[in-house]
């Protein structure tokens, strides 16, 4: 009895360790996770250099938090290009999220380069968009203030309604880089998009292709986020953050049609309303404007106490973004990006690779 006691508390001994260390090292993890995302998100210093403003451009809203993109300095220029090493061809088989997070980098940089003395104007090329750096007088502004708060938050919202004055500054904020905001927040029309984003989800989710890329670039534990500097942390998502192993154990559980449908249910019908952004040609230069409007609008939205968070199963399912034009009236014209906007508490932000990553 007295060996047989012996090995129960030493079985105990090994299994209560074993806990410490699984405890200490998710401690160790999380605290590498919030360095990282203070590190990513602190202020400019009062004279930013190259790799402070590329630090603000790579806060930017992206596809899966891949971050496709390259910074590279010419002469009084700093070109955004892409990065066709981070494409996620399934989901976004023709590159219109690559191009259209282009703009939104782009965005963030000519307002991070305008509150730092420089003209900050884009200039869109057939691949990529440069940045004017020539000195100027600084503005900095409340879109500038916004960048390091600015999240896509997949949560639920509270339903409040947004004043119709600042819907349309919202609307203008899309215009003022030639690409059409359209609002709808009445619960036809809502739901009518609604619809098409089910449609989507469940194609897309019923795709073995696309679930495994979505899985490739799920992060499920702070640690894990903190270390690879991309991709879809759960924690930001509205999910449990999970150590690496149980969460792939899970997912595969989790990540199901039915499940995912009804929280797009419920989050849609949680929103003040939806935007959809429709730019003004469908090709890079058109995409990567309405990823500049995307952005502007978005940290419009932030400056305002608002939150947003992208729904575009609408517009990568291929029959569900016909419907949807078909919906909207637009034409021959492409929707390209669709959110959902409205009032919430934040979630924990996405990582960030480092300056020296994407900076030529």
């Amino acid at each position: 009895m007295a060996s047989r006691r012996s090995l129960l508390a030493g079985g105990a001994a090994v299994l209560a360790a074993g806990a410490a260390l699984g405890a200490l090292r998710w401690r160790q993890g999380a605290s590498a996770y919030e360095s990282a995302i203070a590190a990513s998100r602190a202020a400019l210093p009062a004279e930013p250099g190259l790799a402070d403003l590329v630090r603000y451009a790579t806060l930017a809203a992206n596809g899966h938090n891949t971050q496709p993109w390259r910074f590279s300095a010419t002469g009084s220029d700093i070109a955004v290009t892409p990065d066709f090493g981070r494409r996620t061809p399934v989901v976004d088989p023709d590159d219109h999220h690559l191009f259209a997070s282009l703009g939104c980098a782009a965005e963030n940089l000519s307002l991070a380069a305008r509150a730092a003395g420089r003209a900050g104007t884009p200039a869109i090329g057939a691949e990529g968009i440069e940045i004017d750096l020539a000195p100027a007088a600084p503005a900095a502004g409340p879109l500038f203030a916004a960048i390091p708060h600015r999240q896509s938050t997949r949560a639920d919202y509270d339903g409040s309604t947004i004043e119709p004055a600042l819907v349309d500054r919202l609307i203008a904020a899309a215009a003022g880089h030639g690409t059409e905001a359209i609002f709808i927040s009445d619960p036809a029309g809502r739901d009518a998009i609604l619809d098409l984003v089910i449609a989507g989800n469940t194609a897309q989710l019923a795709d073995p292709a696309f679930v495994r890329e979505l899985k490739d670039w799920i992060r499920f534990s702070p640690a894990e986020a903190a270390r690879r500097g991309d991709g879809l942390f759960a924690a930001a998502s509205g999910n449990p953050a999970l150590p690496d192993w149980a969460g792939r154990l899970v997912i595969d559980r989790v990540l199901t049609a039915e499940a995912e449908n009804a929280r797009y249910v419920r989050q849609i019908r949680s929103s003040s309303g939806l935007v959809v952004l429709v730019g003004p040609s469908d090709d890079p230069p058109g995409w990567m404007r309405a990823g500049l409007a995307c952005q502007r609008l978005s940290l419009l939205a932030t400056a305002e106490g608002l939150k947003l968070a992208f729904v575009n199963q609408a517009v990568e399912d291929i029959p569900s973004r016909a419907e949807l034009r078909s919906l909207l009236g637009l034409g021959e014209r492409r929707p390209n990006l669709v959110l959902r906007i409205g009032r919430a508490a934040p979630l924990p932000f996405s990582p960030r690779r480092p300056v020296e990553a994407v900076l030529a």
